[in-house]
């Protein structure tokens, strides 16, 4: 416990302890992509029109959700599925499988209304408890004054993101959990973590709001507390990765090591599932990033060739630095550099230019590798499949680096105005302080919340399967099924 709470407090410093960056110097953000929309087009007029459903970008966001749960189920559960012994294989896909449809229904209940309505910094309110008021004929805000979509498309899009967030914290303690006790910790960490970053990073009052300098400061009061501090957030490095990865560095901790690490063979049972979950996990998450700019735009075919690009860059650099540390390259390592360029490029998807994604991808590679080896033998931990080293490195690198690679000046897109209706002065320095207020806000408070949380459920519940029921295998001693038949 006191490593964790060392680990914690030092990443924390990273952002908690930086002077924040005025809010009134980067006017961004929004719902998934980020803090600025970077291709919108400049407003002939100073009031813009009411938003109204563009059918394109409708069916674009339509899709992307789609896209969204095809990465979750079955893309993630094949993925993980495939790193843990066989006799854990079932136990893993219906981990996932299941929390995703635990954390859809939590969505429509509350959790969609808590983050995406109007009320404080870290939260909104009740007002859409079941989705209230939400209509087929309701309207979404995009990125562009007076361009909008359905917001039934839009809950069903971030639903997607909040049930696959919940679903990668489950690699970190695989192979040793008890069910009931996964599905009590992600009601409680759905609820006080995720829904708060979300609203934090991801909530404002949408472009039309932005009329003039005096509209823009009242808008700004009503967004999240990290969309005021303005930290960018494509699609999800802070909230879905940094967030979930913590939630899992935790758990990994707080369970315990499986038995017999270090001491047995927990080889992956079939890297052929894990290169099939990659693949799918790569090809939906270009519903993942590019549907978070929310129209089929510039920046969408931006975000997309990003991802494509830096996901490539990552897969090389990965097996290039395991070719030469260990003589061979392997399969695993592949598929792991692949996911850790996948995760790397989110934050900054749609903000850097194809130069940018490629030096963030190539980096990712290389760091995220020394996450799951150096890093992991340095923090002592049983995170079982590298939910740590893979997505909060690479969340942390990548949340960073969008600060950089953002800059006009390196090829990025800059901070859109919606006052001046035009892309802004770029502030790298101020933009660096925003981005580690995200990192240390996503590494504290999902670190606090996780620690009260898994305490709650250990008290009333149990963590941990017991010894011979973790020996025999979690398929048949949890479900009384096995994932194959001898």
């Amino acid at each position: 416990m006191k490593k964790l709470l060392a680990v914690l407090m030092f990443i924390s410093t990273l952002g908690l302890f930086t002077p924040a960056f005025a809010a009134d110097n980067a006017p961004a953000a929004s719902a998934p992509a980020a803090t600025a929309a970077v291709a919108a087009p400049a407003a002939t007029d100073a009031a813009a029109p009411a938003p109204t459903v563009n059918k394109g970008d409708n069916a674009w966001v339509l899709i992307s959700a789609a896209l969204v749960i095809l990465m979750s189920i079955p893309g993630l559960a094949l993925f993980y599925g495939g790193l843990v012994r066989s006799k854990n294989m079932l136990s893993v896909l219906m981990q996932v499988f299941v929390v995703f449809s635990l954390i859809s229904v939590l969505w429509v209940v509350y959790g969609y209304s808590l983050s995406f309505t109007e009320g404080g910094n870290f939260l909104g309110t009740l007002d859409k408890l079941f989705l209230k008021g939400v209509t087929p004929d309701s309207v979404a805000a995009t990125f562009s004054k007076g361009v909008g979509i359905s917001e039934l498309a839009y809950v069903v899009f971030q639903g997607a993101f909040a049930a696959i967030t919940c679903g990668l914290i489950v690699g970190a303690f695989a192979e040793r959990a008890k069910f009931s006790a996964i599905l009590a910790f992600m009601i409680l960490w759905f609820t006080f973590s995720y829904i708060p970053m979300a609203h934090m990073v991801w909530y404002w009052a949408g472009p039309d709001a932005y009329l003039d300098a005096a509209a823009a400061e009242a808008a700004g009061k009503t967004a999240g507390f990290l969309f005021q501090k303005g930290a960018l957030d494509f699609a999800g490095g802070t909230v879905v990765h940094i967030n979930a990865a913590v939630a899992g560095l935790v758990g990994a901790f707080l369970i315990g090591k499986r038995i017999g690490y270090g001491r047995e063979s927990m080889a992956p049972h079939s890297l052929s599932f894990t290169m099939i979950g990659a693949s799918l996990l790569w090809f939906g998450w270009f519903g993942f990033n590019a549907g978070s700019a929310l129209e089929a735009s510039g920046s969408a075919a931006l975000a997309m060739v990003n991802t494509w690009v830096a996901t490539a860059c990552a897969t090389m650099s990965w097996m290039l630095a395991e070719w030469m540390l260990k003589g061979k390259p392997s399969m695993l390592g592949a598929a792991s550099g692949a996911v850790a360029g996948l995760v790397a490029i989110t934050p900054a998807a749609g903000f850097v230019g194809v130069v940018g994604a490629i030096v963030i991808g190539l980096l990712a590679g290389v760091v995220c590798l020394w996450g799951v080896n150096g890093l992991k033998r340095l923090l002592g931990a049983d995170d079982s499949l590298d939910v740590f080293g893979v997505h909060g490195v690479g969340g942390i690198l990548g949340s960073i680096l969008t600060g950089v690679f953002c800059a006009p000046s390196l090829g990025g897109t800059g901070v859109y105005d919606y006052v001046a209706n035009k892309v802004g002065d770029y502030d790298m320095t101020a933009q660096l302080i925003s981005q580690f207020w995200g990192v240390g806000t996503a590494v504290v408070w999902s670190g606090i919340v996780s620690i009260v949380a898994y305490k709650l459920v250990d008290m009333f519940i149990g963590l941990r399967v017991p010894e011979e029921e973790e020996r025999e295998g979690l398929d048949i001693t949890s479900h009384g099924e096995s994932a194959y038949k001898y």
